[in-house]
């Protein structure tokens, strides 16, 4: 964790916080810190800064915060991502997190399987952990909005023009057709398809919706290693 994150409200208009739980268990058995100590905190859709340990137990440790620094600047790239397996979009939901990204689109696939969309690892709290993961890993506060979409065709149809807006529309694909990928200029959506890629019919949709087919070469890749070298040569 290169964050400590707080609610909103968790810090008064003094300064102080009180943490308990598994942040506290964190601060002493992770970062060993202790009273005196400082580590590097930021409230939830606010500001960052550095905190004090000034008074510490086994139940809550009290903090005197200084909040004095913006969080990053955002990726410009909203993410469409066909629903992956769970330990995949577990670590995804994270990995995008912490590349900036602050619209993430699940979407269904004739390659995805529809057992998926009841896994736990979709609820709210489960969804919520793995976003505060990436903020904590990347220093940042500002938690990106998840849609999900559990028809391809009413997405595509419908959602995309209000999703994509006037920007880039890019398809990651592996087709003979497809460009390298080239930084963006100003905001971009780029969709990311299931393991074994999407199919004809979905592909068809994409160009009709104004999608560009763009690749990083011949290589097949994980999904997982593919949204990052995409993210990374978008931001």
């Amino acid at each position: 964790m290169n964050l400590l994150l707080l609610e909103a409200g968790q810090v008064d208009d003094s300064g102080d916080a009180v943490i308990e739980g598994a942040p506290l268990a964190h601060v002493i058995n992770v970062l060993g810190k202790g009273v005196g100590d400082t580590l590097r905190v930021g409230v939830l859709g606010g500001q960052i800064g550095r905190a004090t340990v000034t008074s510490l137990s086994t139940a809550r440790a009290q903090l005197q915060c200084t909040l004095d620094t913006d969080p990053p600047q955002p990726s410009p790239v909203r993410l469409v991502l066909a629903l992956p397996r769970p330990p995949m979009l577990r670590r995804l939901l994270a990995a995008a997190t912490a590349m900036g990204v602050k619209q993430i689109h699940l979407v269904q696939s004739a390659r995805v399987d529809k057992s998926y969309w009841g896994t736990p690892s979709l609820t709210d709290a489960k969804v919520g952990e793995q976003l505060r993961l990436g903020l904590a890993q990347a220093v940042d506060t500002i938690l990106p909005e998840v849609h999900i979409h559990r028809r391809f065709r009413p997405f595509i149809e419908d959602a995309v023009p209000a999703v994509a807006g006037e920007g880039a529309r890019l398809v990651a694909d592996l087709v003979p057709t497809a460009r390298p990928i080239r930084a963006a200029v100003g905001p971009s959506t780029l969709a990311v398809g299931p393991e074994g890629g999407w199919v004809d019919f979905e592909r068809e949709r994409f160009d009709e919706a104004g999608f560009c087919a763009v690749g990083l070469g011949p290589r097949v890749l994980r999904v997982e290693t593919a949204v990052v070298a995409l993210l990374a040569r978008l931001g």
